[in-house]
């Protein structure tokens, strides 16, 4: 699983973090952003709903596998992981 958010997206409601604060932080500004190292969604089974959560779907998770055909929760339609 490979976690991101799109910082461009992004408004700080900071639903991600009360949801999954093992994976998610908010930056000095307020923003969203994965923990150091927590990319992978550190095990977490809230990574999901965290990304359901979202209110602009700034967060992709894709599951590994590299062809690309992985699941893609919360981003909108063509929206690219940073």
């Amino acid at each position: 699983m490979r976690i991101s958010v799109d910082q461009d997206v992004c408004i700080g409601a900071g639903q991600c973090v009360l949801t999954a604060p093992q994976v998610f932080t908010q930056d000095d500004d307020g923003f969203s952003e994965v923990l150091p190292g927590r990319a992978d969604g550190h095990g977490s089974p809230l990574v999901r709903e965290a990304a359901r959560a979202c209110p602009v779907s700034a967060i992709t998770v894709r599951e590994a596998g590299g062809d690309g055909a992985g699941v893609s929760e919360g981003a909108p339609e063509g929206a690219s992981e940073s």
